[in-house]
């Protein structure tokens, strides 16, 4: 009986640590839950990897849900908020590997034809070919030097944007900080345009 008992006990612990080896295996979309912001402090979930219902397609990129994320790297095109938004806050996770042309677009004046030219474009483009504009940067509005790269790994935007003063912050480095009036308010749109783009979470925060 007492084998038995030893036997059981043994088959437990082994059990147990193959279920805590396993845990440190999950994927990185299922563990970015810990740093999801507070609804009670006012944040919307846009994007929390499950369905899009806030978004609108354009264009022909090819946009699809998998393991937790939004990614594309066929085609391009934009995926356009439903809502409008002026002065907010907002929280972006992404992925992009090394020839991703992508960005998230605040502000956009007419959602079914996005450019730079009527938004704020915040750039995730770390082969552009002036990389004054590149990742990190407002196209057109605030350069970056030098360029960080946020190729092959997980990484956190944040960006506000308040009455004419746009501030976005890259993995915690303040990256553009700058005032523009030239438009005031509309959707948020995030961008693919080659190479391949992942979104898992997006949060914004009305101001």
């Amino acid at each position: 009986m007492k084998q038995i008992s030893k036997f059981i006990a043994a088959c437990g612990a082994l059990l147990l640590v193959l279920l805590l080896q396993g845990c440190s295996y999950l994927p990185v979309s299922m563990t970015s839950w810990y740093e999801a912001p507070s609804k009670d402090e006012g944040w919307i979930t846009l994007f929390d990897g499950n369905n899009l219902n806030s978004w609108t397609s354009i264009g022909n990129a090819n946009w699809r849900l998998y393991d937790g994320n939004v990614q594309a790297e066929i085609g391009a095109g934009y995926l356009i908020s439903k809502q409008s938004y002026k002065d907010f806050q907002m929280k972006a996770e992404f992925w992009a590997d090394e020839d991703a042309n992508s960005g998230i677009f605040i502000r956009l004046s007419d959602p079914k034809n996005v450019t730079a030219d009527n938004s704020y474009e915040v750039n995730i483009f770390d082969k552009r070919p002036d990389p004054s504009y590149g990742t990190g940067a407002i196209v057109n509005v605030s350069k970056i030097d030098p360029m960080p790269k946020a190729a092959n790994k997980w990484n956190t935007y944040e960006i506000t944007a308040k009455g004419d003063q746009l501030t976005v912050t890259l993995n915690g480095v303040v990256t553009a900080d700058v005032k523009n009036s030239k438009f005031a308010s509309g959707p948020v749109a995030l961008q693919s345009a080659g190479g391949v783009i992942k979104f898992r979470r997006v949060w914004i925060k009305p101001l």
